[in-house]
Protein backbone atom coordinates (compact mmCIF):
# COMPACT_ATOMS: atom_id res chain seq x y z
CA UNK A 1 0.00 0.00 0.00
CA UNK A 2 1.14 3.53 -0.83
CA UNK A 3 -0.14 6.58 1.06
CA UNK A 4 -2.32 9.33 -0.37
CA UNK A 5 -2.17 13.07 0.15
CA UNK A 6 -4.45 14.82 2.62
CA UNK A 7 -8.08 15.41 1.68
CA UNK A 8 -8.86 19.15 1.96
CA UNK A 9 -10.43 20.03 5.32
CA UNK A 10 -13.76 21.05 3.76
CA UNK A 11 -14.27 17.43 2.62
CA UNK A 12 -12.21 15.40 5.10
CA UNK A 13 -14.85 14.84 7.78
CA UNK A 14 -17.75 13.78 5.56
CA UNK A 15 -19.57 10.46 5.74
CA UNK A 16 -21.67 8.61 3.17
CA UNK A 17 -22.10 10.41 -0.14
CA UNK A 18 -19.61 13.17 -0.83
CA UNK A 19 -21.15 16.64 -0.86
CA UNK A 20 -19.65 19.51 -2.85
CA UNK A 21 -21.02 23.03 -2.53
CA UNK A 22 -24.17 21.77 -0.82
CA UNK A 23 -25.09 19.01 -3.29
CA UNK A 24 -24.20 15.34 -3.39
CA UNK A 25 -21.83 13.96 -6.00
CA UNK A 26 -24.74 12.08 -7.60
CA UNK A 27 -26.81 15.27 -7.82
CA UNK A 28 -24.00 17.01 -9.70
CA UNK A 29 -23.78 14.05 -12.07
CA UNK A 30 -27.53 14.24 -12.70
CA UNK A 31 -27.08 17.86 -13.78
CA UNK A 32 -24.48 16.98 -16.43
CA UNK A 33 -25.99 13.62 -17.30
CA UNK A 34 -22.83 11.55 -16.98
CA UNK A 35 -19.32 11.17 -15.62
CA UNK A 36 -16.53 12.25 -15.74
CA UNK A 37 -16.87 15.84 -14.52
CA UNK A 38 -15.20 18.55 -12.48
CA UNK A 39 -17.16 20.37 -9.79
CA UNK A 40 -15.85 23.66 -8.35
CA UNK A 41 -17.05 25.41 -5.22
CA UNK A 42 -16.44 29.18 -5.58
CA UNK A 43 -17.39 29.77 -1.94
CA UNK A 44 -14.20 27.94 -1.00
CA UNK A 45 -12.26 30.23 -3.33
CA UNK A 46 -13.87 33.30 -1.79
CA UNK A 47 -12.85 32.11 1.66
CA UNK A 48 -9.26 31.69 0.51
CA UNK A 49 -9.18 35.17 -0.96
CA UNK A 50 -10.67 36.66 2.22
CA UNK A 51 -8.00 34.90 4.28
CA UNK A 52 -5.25 36.15 1.98
CA UNK A 53 -6.50 39.74 2.08
CA UNK A 54 -6.58 39.65 5.85
CA UNK A 55 -3.01 38.35 5.95
CA UNK A 56 -1.41 40.66 3.39
CA UNK A 57 -0.52 44.33 3.84
CA UNK A 58 -3.36 46.52 2.58
CA UNK A 59 -1.07 47.97 -0.10
CA UNK A 60 -0.63 44.58 -1.81
CA UNK A 61 -3.14 43.75 -4.55
CA UNK A 62 -4.20 40.19 -5.38
CA UNK A 63 -4.03 38.94 -8.97
CA UNK A 64 -5.46 35.64 -10.21
CA UNK A 65 -3.36 33.59 -12.64
CA UNK A 66 -6.01 32.48 -15.13
CA UNK A 67 -3.96 29.49 -16.32
CA UNK A 68 -4.70 27.75 -13.02
CA UNK A 69 -8.36 27.35 -14.03
CA UNK A 70 -10.05 29.46 -16.72
CA UNK A 71 -13.46 28.03 -15.81
CA UNK A 72 -13.38 30.12 -12.62
CA UNK A 73 -12.69 33.50 -14.24
CA UNK A 74 -16.20 34.88 -13.75
CA UNK A 75 -16.35 33.69 -10.14
CA UNK A 76 -12.90 34.96 -9.16
CA UNK A 77 -12.68 38.26 -11.06
CA UNK A 78 -14.97 40.30 -8.77
CA UNK A 79 -12.96 39.18 -5.74
CA UNK A 80 -9.46 40.11 -6.95
CA UNK A 81 -7.69 43.21 -8.26
CA UNK A 82 -6.45 41.86 -11.58
CA UNK A 83 -6.16 38.85 -13.85
CA UNK A 84 -2.93 37.49 -15.32
CA UNK A 85 -3.11 35.71 -18.65
CA UNK A 86 -0.64 33.76 -20.79
CA UNK A 87 -2.19 33.76 -24.27
CA UNK A 88 -4.59 35.54 -26.59
CA UNK A 89 -7.00 32.67 -25.98
CA UNK A 90 -7.05 33.48 -22.27
CA UNK A 91 -7.49 37.15 -23.15
CA UNK A 92 -10.63 36.26 -25.12
CA UNK A 93 -11.93 34.25 -22.15
CA UNK A 94 -11.36 37.18 -19.80
CA UNK A 95 -13.00 39.65 -22.18
CA UNK A 96 -16.05 37.39 -22.32
CA UNK A 97 -16.29 36.37 -18.64
CA UNK A 98 -14.98 39.47 -16.84
CA UNK A 99 -14.93 42.52 -19.12
CA UNK A 100 -13.30 45.58 -17.63
CA UNK A 101 -11.06 43.69 -15.22
CA UNK A 102 -7.41 44.85 -15.28
CA UNK A 103 -5.29 42.32 -17.15
CA UNK A 104 -1.58 41.61 -17.54
CA UNK A 105 -0.07 39.24 -20.11
CA UNK A 106 3.04 37.14 -19.43
CA UNK A 107 4.64 34.26 -21.27
CA UNK A 108 7.38 33.71 -23.85
CA UNK A 109 6.74 33.46 -27.57
CA UNK A 110 3.93 36.01 -27.87
CA UNK A 111 3.02 36.29 -31.55
CA UNK A 112 2.62 39.67 -33.20
CA UNK A 113 -1.16 39.20 -33.43
CA UNK A 114 -1.27 38.45 -29.69
CA UNK A 115 0.78 41.55 -28.91
CA UNK A 116 -1.50 43.66 -31.09
CA UNK A 117 -4.66 42.26 -29.45
CA UNK A 118 -3.23 42.97 -26.01
CA UNK A 119 -2.15 46.50 -26.92
CA UNK A 120 -5.54 47.30 -28.42
CA UNK A 121 -7.28 45.94 -25.31
CA UNK A 122 -5.18 48.07 -22.95
CA UNK A 123 -3.54 45.02 -21.39
CA UNK A 124 -0.23 45.37 -19.57
CA UNK A 125 2.31 43.24 -21.43
CA UNK A 126 5.04 41.68 -19.30
CA UNK A 127 7.91 41.60 -21.78
CA UNK A 128 9.92 38.39 -21.78
CA UNK A 129 12.84 39.61 -23.90
CA UNK A 130 14.44 42.67 -25.44
CA UNK A 131 13.26 41.49 -28.85
CA UNK A 132 9.67 41.18 -27.66
CA UNK A 133 9.91 44.74 -26.39
CA UNK A 134 11.05 45.97 -29.80
CA UNK A 135 8.17 44.16 -31.52
CA UNK A 136 5.59 45.52 -29.08
CA UNK A 137 6.85 49.09 -29.53
CA UNK A 138 6.81 48.74 -33.32
CA UNK A 139 3.27 47.33 -33.32
CA UNK A 140 2.00 50.11 -31.05
CA UNK A 141 3.61 52.73 -33.31
CA UNK A 142 2.09 51.11 -36.40
CA UNK A 143 -1.47 51.12 -35.02
CA UNK A 144 -1.12 54.49 -33.30
CA UNK A 145 -1.75 53.22 -29.77
CA UNK A 146 0.30 53.70 -26.63
CA UNK A 147 1.36 50.29 -25.32
CA UNK A 148 1.34 49.44 -21.63
CA UNK A 149 4.62 47.64 -21.04
CA UNK A 150 6.24 46.06 -17.99
CA UNK A 151 9.37 43.93 -17.87
CA UNK A 152 9.33 40.42 -16.58
CA UNK A 153 12.63 39.95 -14.78
CA UNK A 154 14.51 36.65 -14.76
CA UNK A 155 15.57 37.05 -11.13
CA UNK A 156 19.03 36.20 -9.86
CA UNK A 157 17.31 34.43 -6.96
CA UNK A 158 15.73 31.00 -6.67
CA UNK A 159 12.68 29.99 -4.63
CA UNK A 160 13.91 27.11 -2.46
CA UNK A 161 11.75 24.02 -2.50
CA UNK A 162 9.56 25.14 -5.39
CA UNK A 163 8.07 22.53 -7.68
CA UNK A 164 8.87 24.59 -10.77
CA UNK A 165 11.86 26.91 -10.44
CA UNK A 166 11.56 30.07 -12.54
CA UNK A 167 14.62 32.05 -11.44
CA UNK A 168 18.31 31.85 -10.63
CA UNK A 169 19.22 30.17 -13.94
CA UNK A 170 19.16 30.51 -17.71
CA UNK A 171 15.53 30.72 -18.73
CA UNK A 172 13.13 31.46 -21.59
CA UNK A 173 11.18 33.50 -19.02
CA UNK A 174 12.02 37.13 -18.40
CA UNK A 175 14.90 39.52 -19.00
CA UNK A 176 18.24 39.25 -17.22
CA UNK A 177 18.53 41.87 -14.45
CA UNK A 178 21.52 43.55 -16.10
CA UNK A 179 19.47 44.09 -19.29
CA UNK A 180 16.38 45.46 -17.56
CA UNK A 181 17.41 49.11 -17.04
CA UNK A 182 18.24 49.69 -20.72
CA UNK A 183 14.99 48.04 -21.84
CA UNK A 184 12.95 50.07 -19.36
CA UNK A 185 14.60 53.31 -20.50
CA UNK A 186 13.80 52.41 -24.12
CA UNK A 187 10.15 51.84 -23.19
CA UNK A 188 9.96 55.20 -21.42
CA UNK A 189 11.93 57.15 -24.03
CA UNK A 190 9.79 55.84 -26.89
CA UNK A 191 6.60 57.05 -25.22
CA UNK A 192 5.07 53.76 -24.09
CA UNK A 193 3.34 53.58 -20.72
CA UNK A 194 5.87 52.15 -18.28
CA UNK A 195 4.10 49.68 -16.00
CA UNK A 196 6.92 48.28 -13.84
CA UNK A 197 8.19 44.78 -13.05
CA UNK A 198 6.95 41.21 -12.94
CA UNK A 199 9.33 39.10 -10.83
CA UNK A 200 8.49 35.43 -10.42
CA UNK A 201 10.98 33.01 -8.85
CA UNK A 202 9.07 29.72 -8.68
CA UNK A 203 5.83 27.88 -7.96
CA UNK A 204 4.30 25.18 -5.73
CA UNK A 205 6.49 25.99 -2.73
CA UNK A 206 5.45 24.77 0.71
CA UNK A 207 8.41 26.21 2.62
CA UNK A 208 7.01 29.29 4.36
CA UNK A 209 10.42 30.71 5.26
CA UNK A 210 11.65 30.23 1.69
CA UNK A 211 8.69 32.25 0.43
CA UNK A 212 9.37 34.99 3.00
CA UNK A 213 13.06 35.12 2.03
CA UNK A 214 12.24 35.19 -1.68
CA UNK A 215 9.78 38.05 -1.28
CA UNK A 216 12.39 40.07 0.62
CA UNK A 217 14.97 39.38 -2.09
CA UNK A 218 12.42 40.30 -4.76
CA UNK A 219 11.78 43.69 -3.15
CA UNK A 220 15.54 44.28 -2.95
CA UNK A 221 15.94 43.38 -6.63
CA UNK A 222 13.09 45.71 -7.61
CA UNK A 223 14.76 48.51 -5.67
CA UNK A 224 18.12 47.98 -7.39
CA UNK A 225 16.49 47.99 -10.81
CA UNK A 226 14.43 51.08 -10.02
CA UNK A 227 17.54 52.92 -8.87
CA UNK A 228 19.31 51.98 -12.10
CA UNK A 229 16.38 53.16 -14.24
CA UNK A 230 15.83 56.32 -12.26
CA UNK A 231 12.04 56.00 -12.30
CA UNK A 232 9.70 54.50 -9.68
CA UNK A 233 7.84 51.50 -11.12
CA UNK A 234 4.05 51.98 -11.05
CA UNK A 235 3.60 48.31 -10.10
CA UNK A 236 5.84 45.55 -8.82
CA UNK A 237 4.28 42.11 -9.24
CA UNK A 238 6.27 40.01 -6.76
CA UNK A 239 4.88 36.71 -8.06
CA UNK A 240 3.36 34.07 -5.87
CA UNK A 241 4.45 30.46 -5.75
CA UNK A 242 2.35 29.39 -2.74
CA UNK A 243 1.94 25.63 -2.85
CA UNK A 244 -0.89 23.41 -1.66
CA UNK A 245 -0.50 20.03 0.08
CA UNK A 246 -1.05 17.37 -2.57
CA UNK A 247 1.01 14.50 -1.18
CA UNK A 248 1.67 12.58 2.04
CA UNK A 249 3.66 14.67 4.50
CA UNK A 250 2.92 17.99 2.77
CA UNK A 251 2.09 20.84 5.15
CA UNK A 252 0.17 23.99 4.14
CA UNK A 253 1.85 27.35 3.73
CA UNK A 254 1.45 29.81 6.62
CA UNK A 255 0.07 32.80 4.74
CA UNK A 256 -0.34 34.81 7.93
CA UNK A 257 3.39 34.55 8.63
CA UNK A 258 4.15 35.49 5.03
CA UNK A 259 1.85 38.50 5.23
CA UNK A 260 3.39 39.68 8.49
CA UNK A 261 6.92 39.40 7.10
CA UNK A 262 5.96 41.18 3.89
CA UNK A 263 4.34 43.98 5.88
CA UNK A 264 7.51 44.36 7.94
CA UNK A 265 9.63 44.49 4.78
CA UNK A 266 7.38 47.14 3.25
CA UNK A 267 7.74 49.47 6.25
CA UNK A 268 11.34 50.13 5.24
CA UNK A 269 11.12 50.42 1.46
CA UNK A 270 13.87 52.46 -0.23
CA UNK A 271 12.93 55.82 -1.80
CA UNK A 272 12.76 54.28 -5.28
CA UNK A 273 9.83 52.08 -4.22
CA UNK A 274 7.96 54.34 -1.79
CA UNK A 275 5.34 55.35 -4.37
CA UNK A 276 5.12 51.98 -6.14
CA UNK A 277 2.12 49.69 -5.91
CA UNK A 278 2.57 45.99 -5.32
CA UNK A 279 0.72 42.82 -6.31
CA UNK A 280 0.95 39.15 -5.54
CA UNK A 281 -0.04 36.69 -8.27
CA UNK A 282 -1.58 33.38 -7.28
CA UNK A 283 -3.52 30.67 -9.05
CA UNK A 284 -3.13 27.24 -7.53
CA UNK A 285 -3.33 28.38 -3.89
CA UNK A 286 -6.62 30.19 -4.52
CA UNK A 287 -8.50 27.48 -6.40
CA UNK A 288 -6.90 24.02 -6.16
CA UNK A 289 -8.80 22.77 -3.12
CA UNK A 290 -12.15 24.00 -4.46
CA UNK A 291 -12.33 21.35 -7.19
CA UNK A 292 -13.23 17.66 -7.25
CA UNK A 293 -12.92 15.36 -10.25
CA UNK A 294 -15.62 12.66 -10.32
CA UNK A 295 -15.24 9.52 -12.42
CA UNK A 296 -17.11 6.20 -12.31
CA UNK A 297 -15.70 2.69 -12.00
CA UNK A 298 -16.58 0.74 -15.17
CA UNK A 299 -14.53 -2.40 -14.55
CA UNK A 300 -12.75 -4.26 -11.79
CA UNK A 301 -9.88 -6.51 -12.72
CA UNK A 302 -7.32 -8.68 -10.95
CA UNK A 303 -4.00 -9.16 -12.73
CA UNK A 304 -1.13 -11.07 -11.13
CA UNK A 305 -2.61 -10.50 -7.67
CA UNK A 306 -3.03 -6.76 -8.19
CA UNK A 307 -6.55 -5.29 -8.25
CA UNK A 308 -7.28 -2.57 -10.78
CA UNK A 309 -10.28 -0.26 -10.68
CA UNK A 310 -10.81 1.01 -14.21
CA UNK A 311 -12.69 4.32 -14.48
CA UNK A 312 -14.28 6.25 -17.32
CA UNK A 313 -11.92 9.20 -16.83
CA UNK A 314 -8.17 9.44 -16.82
CA UNK A 315 -5.08 11.51 -17.42
CA UNK A 316 -6.67 13.13 -20.49
CA UNK A 317 -8.80 15.06 -17.97
CA UNK A 318 -6.66 15.13 -14.83
CA UNK A 319 -3.05 14.83 -16.00
CA UNK A 320 -1.55 16.14 -12.76
CA UNK A 321 -3.06 13.35 -10.66
CA UNK A 322 -1.37 10.78 -12.91
CA UNK A 323 2.04 12.24 -12.03
CA UNK A 324 2.72 13.44 -15.56
CA UNK A 325 2.58 17.20 -14.94
CA UNK A 326 5.86 18.36 -13.45
CA UNK A 327 6.22 15.61 -10.85
CA UNK A 328 9.61 13.90 -10.64
CA UNK A 329 8.48 11.03 -8.40
CA UNK A 330 4.90 9.81 -8.82
CA UNK A 331 2.88 10.15 -5.61
CA UNK A 332 -0.83 9.81 -4.91
CA UNK A 333 -3.30 12.66 -4.82
CA UNK A 334 -6.06 12.27 -2.18
CA UNK A 335 -8.76 9.92 -3.50
CA UNK A 336 -12.01 8.58 -2.04
CA UNK A 337 -15.03 6.53 -3.01
CA UNK A 338 -17.45 9.42 -3.45
CA UNK A 339 -20.58 7.39 -2.75
CA UNK A 340 -19.12 5.69 0.35
CA UNK A 341 -17.03 8.34 2.06
CA UNK A 342 -15.76 7.45 5.51
CA UNK A 343 -16.10 3.67 5.20
CA UNK A 344 -13.17 1.66 6.49
CA UNK A 345 -10.52 0.78 3.92
CA UNK A 346 -10.41 -2.97 3.29
CA UNK A 347 -8.32 -3.47 0.17
CA UNK A 348 -5.37 -2.14 -1.79
CA UNK A 349 -6.18 -1.16 -5.37
CA UNK A 350 -4.75 0.74 -8.30
CA UNK A 351 -7.09 3.21 -10.01
CA UNK A 352 -6.47 3.53 -13.73
CA UNK A 353 -8.17 5.45 -16.50
CA UNK A 354 -9.63 4.32 -19.79
CA UNK A 355 -6.67 5.21 -22.00
CA UNK A 356 -4.45 2.58 -23.61
CA UNK A 357 -1.24 3.77 -21.98
CA UNK A 358 0.41 2.62 -18.74
CA UNK A 359 0.82 6.30 -17.84
CA UNK A 360 -2.93 6.51 -17.15
CA UNK A 361 -2.63 5.68 -13.45
CA UNK A 362 -4.65 7.91 -11.10
CA UNK A 363 -4.06 6.09 -7.83
CA UNK A 364 -1.20 3.66 -7.30
CA UNK A 365 -1.79 0.86 -4.76
CA UNK A 366 -4.02 2.93 -2.52
CA UNK A 367 -6.21 1.74 0.32
CA UNK A 368 -10.00 2.03 -0.21
CA UNK A 369 -13.22 0.31 0.90
CA UNK A 370 -14.00 -2.66 -1.33
CA UNK A 371 -15.10 -0.96 -4.54
CA UNK A 372 -17.76 -2.15 -6.95
CA UNK A 373 -18.48 -1.41 -10.58
CA UNK A 374 -20.61 1.72 -10.63
CA UNK A 375 -19.01 3.30 -7.57
CA UNK A 376 -17.71 6.85 -7.90
CA UNK A 377 -14.09 7.84 -7.51
CA UNK A 378 -13.40 11.38 -6.28
CA UNK A 379 -9.99 12.93 -6.89
CA UNK A 380 -9.48 16.02 -4.77
CA UNK A 381 -7.36 19.13 -5.38
CA UNK A 382 -8.75 19.26 -8.90
CA UNK A 383 -9.48 22.99 -8.93
CA UNK A 384 -6.14 23.97 -10.46
CA UNK A 385 -4.35 22.59 -13.51
CA UNK A 386 -7.00 19.94 -14.11
CA UNK A 387 -8.93 19.95 -17.35
CA UNK A 388 -7.12 22.98 -18.77
CA UNK A 389 -3.69 21.39 -18.23
CA UNK A 390 -4.64 17.97 -19.62
CA UNK A 391 -4.57 16.46 -23.15
CA UNK A 392 -8.35 16.31 -23.56
CA UNK A 393 -8.13 15.39 -27.26
CA UNK A 394 -5.97 12.33 -26.63
CA UNK A 395 -7.50 9.17 -28.14
CA UNK A 396 -10.74 10.97 -28.99
CA UNK A 397 -12.55 10.46 -25.69
CA UNK A 398 -15.23 13.05 -24.80
CA UNK A 399 -14.19 16.12 -22.86
CA UNK A 400 -15.32 16.19 -19.21
CA UNK A 401 -18.04 18.53 -18.02
CA UNK A 402 -17.18 21.37 -15.65
CA UNK A 403 -19.61 22.81 -13.12
CA UNK A 404 -19.07 26.02 -11.18
CA UNK A 405 -21.56 25.93 -8.32
CA UNK A 406 -23.43 28.99 -7.17
CA UNK A 407 -21.72 31.72 -5.21
CA UNK A 408 -22.54 32.58 -1.61
CA UNK A 409 -24.65 35.48 -2.88
CA UNK A 410 -26.54 33.18 -5.25
CA UNK A 411 -26.11 29.62 -3.93
CA UNK A 412 -28.59 28.07 -6.34
CA UNK A 413 -26.83 29.30 -9.48
CA UNK A 414 -25.09 26.60 -11.50
CA UNK A 415 -22.78 27.18 -14.44
CA UNK A 416 -21.70 24.33 -16.66
CA UNK A 417 -19.40 23.93 -19.62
Amino acid sequence: MKPMGPIPPEFAGQQGILRIAGKSAEEWIEITGDTPLFVYDPAMVATRIERLRAALPAAVAIHYAVKANPALIAAVAPLVDGLDIASAGELAMVQSAAPGTPVSFAGPGKRDDELRAAIEAGVTINLESVGEGARALAIADRIGTRARLAVRVNPDIELRGSGMKMGGRASPFGVEPEQVPALARTIIDQGAEWRGFHIFAGSQALDTQALIDTQAATLALAARLSDAIGVTPPLVNIGGGFGVPYFPGDQPVDVEAIGTALGDAMTSLPPSLIDARFAIELGRWLVAESGVYLTRIVDRKVSRDETFLIVDGGLHHQLAASGNFGTVVRRNYPIALANRVGEAATETVTVVGCLCTPLDRLGDQISLPEARIGDLIAIFLAGAYGRSASPTAFLGHPAPAEIVAGSRDNPNAIFTS
